[in-house]
């Protein structure tokens, strides 16, 4: 019964958009759990069990856990014992960064520089900079180019400077704004040379980008249920064999003596589904994405020729489209859009109600104003030519409004 209530509240989102009365662009934000994934959890909400228990019921609950983990490991090309179960992506990014460096320093306390890419989520940077206020750690962010991207070159010259005391290295597979993608079997490359860590949070790209844990030569990567049609709550931190993080939770030591808590077994079986579904539908499915997102792109150019496309071009994810719209603010764009019944997100984090630059544009060498001007379009499972068009539509009338407002402000 809860099954048919979920297909059927997926059925009017679906109408709802269908109908024109919201066009939901902000997928990279989170994505609708898929009939699959909410039927699965449904029946598994039905059983009882505790997976650490010994009786039956646990020893099936188990069973289910351990399918789970097999089957993310059998689409994402590493072994069951590399999957560690989390809370979601920001407690996997904590467990890998704060982990590994403990780890190292702890073997050896001159491993205390810690390298990330500067234009990271800030599951990645904020554990970063506490590990520095807090643990004495050294944060350096490596420079990227003006697509946002990290140079092998760049990062080894920042390793060679002193390899003995770079603890781990952080760099994300595809960038939550701008959908740029690192090159980062690259930069694993170069931290393999020199025996460290390196860890990638692909929460963005799996399930849209071709992601081979063992073929990448990482030590550690992050991914997150609910950005591929899964459900919020259940992630998961890849460990390479030999890369053992010192816990950042503890209690049972469920999850290799790594991450405890007891195991959400219906959201694992969820999100397991929800991984296997949207792998083995990729090539087709991103495909779709990006021959929509070059059509969105298009269309706003179009209505607004002076809108700036920030990223790399080719290489991102295809359906991120991240624009600039020089005169504008972001986030006053955001709510006329918005009010014309298109949902998407800004480029810039905000923080304590007060709007701030994107620090990935910044990074990338935008001015503030540029960092401030910029919108997310994101699309997913779902999207359609009619939210292109209903997009294109709303544009160029938004756009004029929200530079007549700031024009207006700064004049008074």
């Amino acid at each position: 019964m809860v099954a048919q209530a979920g297909a059927r509240g997926g059925g009017v989102l679906r109408r709802r958009i269908l109908e024109g009365a919201m066009v939901y662009l902000d997928h990279a934000a989170t994505t609708a759990v898929r009939p699959e994934a909410v039927a699965d959890m449904t029946e598994e909400f039905g059983l009882l069990g505790n997976a650490s228990s010994l009786h039956g019921a646990g020893r099936r609950s188990r069973r289910t856990v351990e399918e789970a983990r097999e089957e993310i490991a059998a689409a994402l090309g590493c072994t069951p014992n590399e999957v560690v179960f989390t809370g979601g992506g920001t407690e996997a990014d904590n467990l890998a960064l704060k982990g590994l460096y403990w780890a190292r320093n702890q073997a050896d306390p001159a491993r205390n520089r810690v390298l990330v890419s500067a234009v990271e989520h800030h599951a990645v940077l904020d554990p970063v900079r506490w590990l520095a206020d807090h643990q004495g750690a050294v944060c350096e962010e490596l420079p990227v180019d003006s697509a946002g991207r990290v140079s092998p070159g760049d990062l080894r010259a920042a390793v060679e400077r002193d390899p003995g005391d770079v603890a781990v290295i952080s760099v994300m597979w595809a960038n939550n704004e701008i959908g740029t993608l690192q090159p980062v079997s690259e930069l694993a490359a170069v931290a393999r040379e020199y025996g460290i860590p390196f860890h990638t949070d692909a929460v963005q790209a799996v399930g849209v980008e071709p992601v081979d844990f063992a073929a990448s030569g990482v030590s550690a990567l992050t991914l997150s249920g609910h950005k591929l049609g899964g459900p919020v709550g259940a992630g998961a931190l890849l460990l390479a064999r030999g890369t053992d993080p010192v816990p950042v939770l503890h209690g049972g030591g469920q999850e290799r003596d790594v991450r405890s808590g007891t195991l959400m077994t219906p959201l694992l079986r969820g999100f397991a589904t929800a991984v296997r579904l949207a792998v083995a539908e990729r090539p087709g499915h991103a495909a779709e994405l990006a021959a929509l997102r070059d059509d969105l792109v298009a269309a706003v150019r179009e209505r607004v020729p002076d809108a700036v496309l920030n990223g790399d071009p080719l290489r991102r994810l295809p359906g991120n489209a991240h624009l600039s719209f020089p005169g504008c603010e972001g986030d006053a764009l955001l709510m006329l859009l918005d009010a014309h019944g298109i949902e998407c997100s800004t480029g810039s984090a905000c923080s304590s109600g007060v709007s701030q630059a994107s620090h990935v544009l910044l990074a990338m060498g935008a001015d503030a104003e540029t960092a401030r001007s910029s919108l997310r379009f994101s699309l997913g499972r779902g999207s359609t030519r009619a939210d292109v068009e209903a997009l294109a539509a709303a544009i160029g009338p938004a756009v004029e409004r929200a530079r007549a407002a700031r024009r207006k402000r700064r004049a008074a």
